[in-house]
């Protein structure tokens, strides 16, 4: 028997949305391994986040401290490693964001742990089914350490609902000694906006190399801001400047899974595909009849997003008005 330590992210207070597809792996574990899911928050100021994280863990356990205002995986992976020795834990899972996929690697170093990244689905208690292939085919991988840190592809899992009853049992622990290595952050730069987070939106819209430019791509804010989506792009696009590489969705970008994925623009190389097929509903524009996105979206335009971009935008602002 063994607990299931789940790292759980916290913006602005919050329990970030795509921590509930770790909780929902830690869950099946948990009835593999016969242990309780212990959800493990840190950061500065989580106190909104623990009371949402009461509802889907048997117990969380919280590391609040001034100095843990800005993540950084050197302070972290410590915090986590010494959380999870001292609670019995068999699994210790995380999301695999970009803070996933970063700190959880030194997790497993300092644990002396297998790492099973990116998984789908638990098989049993140590095994896991993961995408291969960029998408088109999928593996089942196997731990054989005592202890398995494990990330979790969020567009593959589904998120984990409430519990019928919240947990009371919140544990405040210390963050312990916070200068490893000299690391600090010395300086944050965030780009400013509004939309949804990419990897939390139930819309997002994205644009091509067909966008041409990118003052091209301020068509597709405006279509962002009309819907309330968060906007991404092709690697193409990225790749030629047109957006910050932050928006990028595809096998070497973020994999999503929101309920309407709308692409314009887009051919549908098989790296983008592996980063957006399991959207609910897709909607492709473009030009060329034979673009491989078509292959996998709900409902497809051939037309140039030059025509089609103002007349959806219009009907939507027509529906949106009957509405109100």
């Amino acid at each position: 028997m063994g607990n299931i330590l789940t790292f759980c992210e916290v913006t602005d207070n919050q329990l970030r949305v795509s921590s509930k597809a770790a909780i929902s792996v830690s869950r099946d574990l948990a009835s593999h391994h016969g242990g309780d899911v212990i959800l493990l928050l840190i950061g500065k100021g989580t106190t909104n986040a623990q009371q949402d994280a009461c509802n889907y863990g048997n117990q969380v356990i919280v590391v609040d401290d001034p100095n843990l205002e800005h993540y950084t995986a050197e302070i972290y992976a410590p915090i986590i490693e010494a959380i999870a020795k001292k609670n019995n834990v068999s699994s210790i899972v995380a999301t695999a964001t970009s803070v996933g996929k970063d700190v959880m690697p030194r997790v497993a170093i300092k644990m002396q742990s297998g790492l099973a990244s990116d998984i789908s689905a638990v098989v049993d208690k140590d095994q896991f089914k993961r995408p291969v292939l960029a998408g088109n085919a999928y593996a089942t991988i196997q731990v054989s350490s005592p202890i398995m840190c494990v990330t979790v592809r969020q567009s593959e899992v589904d998120p984990a609902q409430p519990l019928p009853t919240p947990t009371s049992d919140i544990v405040n622990e210390s963050a312990g000694t916070l200068s490893p290595i000299d690391a600090s952050v010395l300086r944050i730069e965030n780009s400013v906006s509004e939309r949804p987070d990419l990897n939390e939106a139930t819309i997002i819209v994205s644009g091509g190399r067909g966008m041409k430019n990118a003052e091209n791509f301020s068509h597709i804010e405006k279509l962002c801001d009309l819907l309330g989506a968060a906007m991404g792009a092709s690697r193409a696009a990225t790749d030629a400047g047109f957006v910050p590489s932050d928006l990028q969705i595809g096998q070497t970008g973020k994999a999503v899974a929101p309920n309407l994925y709308i692409a314009i623009a887009i051919s549908g190389a098989i790296q983008h595909l592996a980063g957006m097929k399991n959207s609910k509903f897709i909607v492709a524009i473009n030009k060329d009849a034979e673009a491989p996105i078509f292959q996998i979206a709900d409902y497809g335009l051939v037309a140039t997003w030059e025509e089609a971009l103002p007349l959806l935008m219009e009907e939507i602002t027509k529906l949106k008005n009957t509405h109100n």
